[in-house]
């Protein structure tokens, strides 16, 4: 797949579950031919439970119903709610890789973490929110905050093809070479040129083992070198590499206002300590940094100016960007950007901690050390990680991966 600009899209912003599952199970309640998910978690809750149903149903019409989890990111489905499933003519595609030893999956570092819907081939959506009841806020403290996107428009035929091409990449160990070779090539019949919905210019671009290993970063780093104004960027694990830290820097120095908003209540705290390491460098070239202390921020979404914006499953530390499968949707429309600024600019103002060098003390003994090698620890980052064992995507039948 390679990245390009489409133009005509309808882009619209969903912040949180309670925005975002409505709109996709609706859309997949009205599905006459087709329905495929990528997800990295499904629970068995009530939001797994709603989806469970409105995947049945869709099912039973005669669409055709593709699911793809991820094995360590859903573990623990019933067998029921997967036979159940499968019963009605969903197919249940588990990622996998590598064989379990002694009932543990090893290979934990590399996981198909995109969070992708395509409904009827007319109707997608892309972000980072998961199939869980803790991105709803009545879950309580612990409820995430996350961004998703629905988008309407020729984009939609692109995002399309793409998740027709991981099927049959992932697919192509239990279909053997000439199954495989064959779902390739009808790839070229699957998607149809859709009609102009809107403004929105937009590519999909995804990150993998093969030949996109650093297309996000890259996109996030060309986005940066632009910026003449602004740039503010929401992630939850933040941990880039070295030459992203380098044009988040040049750009404070050059004058545009940049601002992190970063995880106050991490869901893991080790987040915070690893982003810590690199506060001080980043506030002493003029970023701002300001902490998100109302709940865990998920999200993975990022602005430049008035009109470049992005939003994806990408998070900015080594997992995503050197190991994971990924997917961000870059957009350009002010609109759409003035749209996610006014939400991230009301986090800034109502929900978060600005952190200042006053604050963090001085950098000495052991917090210099840890400073001084988390900072080449995110130079060299990209270097280690292609010395990790790399695999292609592979899927196994739902039942099958349970065995």
């Amino acid at each position: 797949m390679h990245s390009r600009w489409i133009t005509g899209n309808d882009i619209q912003l969903l912040e949180n579950g309670e925005e975002f599952f409505p709109r996709v199970f609706d859309s997949i309640s009205k599905a006459s031919r087709e329905v495929i998910i990528e997800t990295f978690i499904l629970f068995e809750d009530k939001v797994g439970l709603e989806l469970h149903e409105v995947l049945i149903a869709a099912a039973r019409r005669g669409a055709q119903v593709d699911l793809t989890i991820d094995g360590f990111g859903s573990p623990d489905l019933s067998p029921q709610f997967i036979s159940s499933l499968q019963e009605a003519g969903v197919r249940i595609h588990v990622f996998e890789p590598g064989k379990p030893l002694f009932g543990y999956r090893v290979n934990l570092l590399r996981r198909m973490h995109r969070k992708i819907v395509v409904v009827d081939a007319a109707t997608a959506f892309v972000g980072g929110i998961n199939y869980s009841a803790d991105h709803l806020g009545d879950f309580g403290p612990e409820a995430k905050q996350d961004y998703a996107v629905e988008i309407h428009g020729p984009l939609v035929a692109e995002i399309h093809r793409f998740t027709h091409a991981a099927l049959a990449q992932g697919q192509r160990f239990q279909r053997g070479l000439r199954a495989w070779w064959r779902g390739r090539r009808d790839l070229r019949s699957t998607s149809s040129e859709l009609p102009p919905a809107g403004e929105a210019a937009a590519m999909l671009v995804v990150r993998d083992n093969t030949q996109h290993k650093g297309d996000i970063e890259h996109h996030y780093r060309v986005g940066l070198r632009a910026a003449r104004h602004r740039i503010v960027i929401a992630n939850a694990y933040f941990f880039p590499g070295y030459r992203f830290i380098k044009e988040l820097k040049r750009a404070a120095r050059r004058g545009v206002e940049v601002h992190l908003i970063l995880q106050g209540q991490p869901d893991m705290p080790i987040v915070k300590t690893v982003a810590m390491m690199l506060y001080h460098q980043l506030i002493r070239a003029g970023v701002q940094i300001h902490e998100y202390c109302d709940r865990p921020l998920h999200g993975k979404v990022a602005l430049v100016d008035d009109e470049w914006a992005t939003v994806g499953s990408s998070n900015l530390d080594p997992l995503s960007l050197a190991l994971n499968l990924e997917a961000n949707v870059i957009i350009r429309d002010k609109a759409f950007n003035h749209r996610l600024y006014e939400r991230l600019d009301h986090l800034m103002q109502h929900s978060c901690k600005h952190v200042t060098s006053e604050e963090l003390g001085e950098l000495k003994g052991w917090s210099l050390a840890r400073s001084f090698v988390a900072y080449h620890f995110s130079r060299l980052y990209p270097g280690w990680a292609n010395w990790l064992p790399r695999h292609a995507p592979r899927l196994m039948p739902a039942i099958d991966a349970r065995t």
